[in-house]
């Protein structure tokens, strides 16, 4: 049976949908929750504007961790295990909403959730935003209102009883963990391991993406970053090379070319991927630049435009095959001739006997019925071939 009562927060009401079982949850700092939930507009249709079960896998929130959205916090200590609720919030709970969704949604998208967030805190980060680049969210962010979310939890974990994902680590630890990322991703490169090697260059790279979102870029802590964070989606974008993931590499190599347009082997890893998706120009204006910014590379440059030349003719020869075999499909006999047997009318020259081919029973025709020959022919014939 369906419960409502007020919880003890202002703007909140809450609807037991089903019950749970067990105690009340006691979160701490670190406590680890996993539940799904679903977002729903106040209106008359309730609108569901998200809903976790379409990502395939549930929410996990870190309690303590500056999440945004607070309220879903105290939601959830409301709840036990198995429970499912319906939650009203007025719009003074929501109005971060549109943020922290864009974020999921983006991490569902395979996306870095801070890209194109300024160093801002708290409301002022709202105003940061031109465009979440989703039409719904944005229509939140300049009409804040009240929302529905109805959750389900599954668990509630304390911080000893799980490994925690980077994102939930402090400062000094995301800093420890970036090398032994590094030195994995390095050990699993030597076994030809790229794609588990490529995940871990990656959550490096959020470690550090997470901590400069923190500092004003360009300065001193922020640089410092960032020289961190180079060598790890240069090696990235090695991996992405060998799993044969080319638009993925030229994704991050441009992205990472913006902010520092003197990276030989930047350049060197782009134009790879250019030439492996048949854009010589670029490729070659790619790999000149790395020449010419890392003398050391020329060696390897020359043999990468070796192999890119002889690629390319061998791609030539074979449009122009394809072509000369599609024009011969397309073209076919002309219409005046197709439906005449070759082998009905043999003729001699010397000793020998040939068939006449069917432009040439067209034009013995024409020629006896003094006609002009077949217009399906080139002109300038007025002979059989001798």
């Amino acid at each position: 049976m369906e419960e409502t009562y007020l919880l003890n927060v202002e703007g909140v009401k809450k609807k037991i949908l089903h019950g749970g079982q067990g105690e009340l949850p006691k979160l701490q700092d670190g406590s680890k929750i996993t539940f799904h939930f679903q977002t729903l507009k106040d209106d008359f249709e309730r609108t569901v504007i998200d809903d976790s079960r379409e990502a395939g896998i549930p929410m996990e929130l870190i309690v303590g961790k500056m999440f945004k959205l607070e309220i879903w916090e105290t939601l959830l200590s409301s709840m036990r295990a198995g429970e499912v609720a319906e939650f009203w919030c007025d719009a003074i709970h929501t109005g971060m909403y549109a943020l922290v969704s864009r974020g999921m949604r983006r991490i569902a998208e395979g996306q870095d959730p801070l890209e194109g967030q300024n160093h801002r805190c708290g409301m002022g980060n709202m105003f940061d935003y031109h465009s979440t680049g989703y039409d719904d969210l944005d229509e939140l962010q300049r009409t804040p209102q009240p929302l529905i979310f109805i959750m389900e939890l599954f668990r509630v974990e304390e911080p000893s009883a799980y490994k925690r994902d980077t994102w939930a680590m402090s400062k000094e630890e995301k800093l420890a963990a970036v090398p032994v990322l590094h030195s994995e991703g390095n050990r699993l490169v030597l076994r030809k391991e790229f794609g588990q090697a490529a995940a871990k260059y990656q959550e490096a790279v959020i470690c550090l993406r997470n901590l400069q979102a923190k500092e004003k870029p360009w300065e001193e802590g922020w640089l410092k970053l960032e020289n961190l964070v180079t060598p790890l989606v240069l090696n990235y974008c090695q991996c992405q090379l060998e799993l044969g993931e080319y638009y993925e590499v030229l994704e991050h190599t441009t992205e990472l070319l913006q902010k520092h347009n003197d990276n030989a082997k930047a350049y060197f890893k782009r134009a790879k991927a250019h030439a492996a998706v048949w854009n010589e120009r670029e490729a070659r204006e790619d790999f000149l630049r790395a020449s010419n910014l890392d003398p050391s590379m020329a060696a390897a440059v020359k043999k990468e435009m070796k192999q890119l030349g002889e690629r390319m003719r061998k791609k030539h020869v074979e449009d122009r095959k394809r072509h000369r075999n599609n024009a011969v499909l397309t073209l076919g006999p002309p219409p005046c001739c197709a439906a005449e047997p070759a082998a009905s009318l043999p003729r001699l020259i010397g000793s020998r006997a040939f068939q006449l081919d069917p432009a040439e029973l067209c034009w013995l025709r024409n020629k006896s019925s003094s006609l002009a020959p077949c217009a399906g022919f080139v002109s300038g014939h007025d002979q059989l071939p001798r």
